[in-house]
């Protein structure tokens, strides 16, 4: 398959013939716009408010000692924060043993939306990927993705007491707060709460058709075309894959399947 047959699977296309809204004069238009932004303003406020309740949450000591794998071999929770006072972590769903498009595509797509992090440094943060799988394997993972963000790895009872009370195999983010040498969780969330890495899905959300999946609330003949609670895989990968296939990388991870 040649780089131009590889693009096209990235891309679908919205039928000419889809419902559209109705057409109005500019008047009507930003008065219907200005009501929204009511809504839009108070949501915004609500969000302060929930963060702000965020930032006044208690906190649970973990252990600064829980080995960790990474680049430089054997780690501790501790060396992940990489000098700073906070660390956001986020637990990478993996599948040991399997190739690069049998990885999870829900992780994919968050992961693939960090890029830059000179803003969460610049207030003492740093962002890390602990993956729920074998360092080896998974880090060529994020080299075939080509993803710049640190990466580690937990498993075995390293990764049961990190996600103490929560379920391994499945995507968290959480975040720490460092007091010298002790380590404390300050908050996590799973499920669609990690949405918050995204931005593709923010932008999606303001245009007219939004993200065009099933469970959308859209008016009716809207296209929704991706089936699904969330769908982020075309033609039996996870949609980021086809970029880094068409520019020639190596899915090899290394695996037996």
């Amino acid at each position: 398959m040649n780089t131009k047959e590889e693009l096209t699977r990235m891309r679908s296309s919205t039928p000419e013939d889809a419902a559209t809204p109705v057409v109005v004069d500019r008047a009507a238009f930003q008065a219907k716009l200005d009501a929204l932004r009511l809504r839009e303003k108070a949501y915004t406020h609500e969000g302060d408010a929930i963060s702000a309740a965020r930032r006044r949450l208690p906190m649970v000591e973990v252990d600064p000692a829980i080995p960790i794998a990474g680049p430089r071999g054997p780690m501790t929770l501790l060396d992940t924060f990489e000098g700073r006072r906070q660390l956001i972590a986020y637990y990478f769903m993996w599948h040991t043993g399997h190739s690069a498009p049998e990885q999870c595509e829900g992780c994919t797509w968050v992961t693939s939306q960090v890029r830059e992090l000179s803003y969460i440094h610049s207030r003492d943060v740093t962002f890390a990927v602990i993956c729920q799988g074998p360092y080896d394997e998974s880090v060529r993972y994020r080299e075939f993705m080509g993803w710049e963000v640190p990466w580690y790895s937990a498993q075995g009872s390293s990764l049961q007491t990190l996600l103490t009370g929560r379920r391994v195999g499945r995507m968290h983010l959480a975040c720490y707060l460092r007091k010298d040498n002790k380590v404390f969780e300050t908050y996590w969330t799973t499920g669609r709460g990690v949405e918050v890495m995204d931005n593709s899905y923010t932008l999606l959300d303001l245009t007219v058709y939004g993200r065009q999946e099933m469970w959308e609330d859209s008016p009716p003949d809207w296209p929704q075309r991706f089936e699904g609670a969330q769908n982020f895989r075309i033609d039996g990968r996870p949609i980021a894959q086809w970029s880094r296939i068409a520019a020639g990388r190596s899915d090899d991870l290394g695996t037996t399947r």
